[in-house]
């Protein structure tokens, strides 16, 4: 059997499977005009360090999806031409592939409805070090000109430990290969900040994860824990979710409270 023409690109991208089987089949023809139009709004971003992802109206899901795969090597060997280690690039990059994954699971199908997530990844200052991913982009506060946005990717632990060393890799990556472009303070928002979840699992690793974060203020978003806790969107058919872990148990109880889960956002000195 011929190896696939693709092979190098799904490695890189940690795309496996069926994903991998769709995937080939967007790329076995050539780009048509709404792709390459996208290719192009990503080009414009490159290297530019952009805050927010792209939002397109009217969106079709296929022709991003189709888009990141074929821009994903322009990111590869901008990090490269940094001095980036391929191996450091390839980490940061897999997320399509982890979220590919995602999308099936939360769906059934092959599909990518975070593909506006991995619009960030592609303007090359999004990088998986470690546990972790760090965000490099110009701070909104006036104190400080850069800021690192602090990411949880769903695989592993949050153990203190690889937290830890998580934080230590992007002080060393960071001052490497982005000198001109000093950060001091980190930045995470997200439903594990929600001291809520704090005060009910004290000595879980979310919450030790939690403290390291100055709370600077809370918004509410009710379905971000069920999506990253369940992976379901929406809150329809709670019931049947599983209840057997700690977090669970907790995620659906504050629900059935009557309370509403919020987004915190904090931030820590580097």
């Amino acid at each position: 059997m011929a190896a696939s023409p693709y092979t190098e690109l799904f490695e890189l991208l940690d795309i496996t499977g069926d994903d991998a089987a769709e995937c080939a089949h967007l790329l076995d023809t050539p780009a048509d005009e709404p792709v390459l139009q996208a290719m192009e709004a990503m080009q414009e971003r490159l290297g530019a360090f952009p805050v927010d992802s792209i939002r397109a109206e009217g969106a079709v899901e296929a022709v991003w999806i189709e888009a990141l795969l074929r821009f994903a090597p322009s990111v590869h060997a901008y990090h490269v031409g940094l001095g980036i280690s391929p191996a450091v690039s390839a980490a940061s990059l897999a997320d399509l592939g982890l979220q590919l994954r995602i999308n099936r699971r939360v769906h059934g199908r092959f599909g990518l409805d975070t593909w506006a997530w991995l619009t960030l990844h592609m303007a090359g200052n999004l990088f998986r070090l470690g546990r972790l991913q760090f965000h490099l982009v110009p701070a909104a506060d006036p104190s400080s000109e850069w800021v690192l946005g602090v990411h949880i990717p769903e695989d592993g632990s949050l153990s203190p430990e690889l937290v830890d060393a998580s934080f230590s890799q992007a002080r060393a990556f960071f001052t490497r290969y982005f000198p001109d472009k000093p950060a001091h303070k980190a930045t995470c928002d997200s439903w594990m900040l929600d001291p809520y979840l704090v005060e009910r699992l004290p000595m879980s690793n979310i919450a030790s994860f939690a403290r390291r974060f100055t709370l600077d203020r809370c918004t509410d978003a009710p379905t971000d824990a069920i999506y990253f806790t369940f992976r379901q969107r929406g809150l329809d058919n709670l019931d049947r979710l599983p209840r057997e872990t700690s977090l669970q148990r907790v995620v659906l109880e504050r629900i059935d409270d009557g309370g509403t889960w919020q987004l915190g956002h904090g931030h820590l000195a580097l």
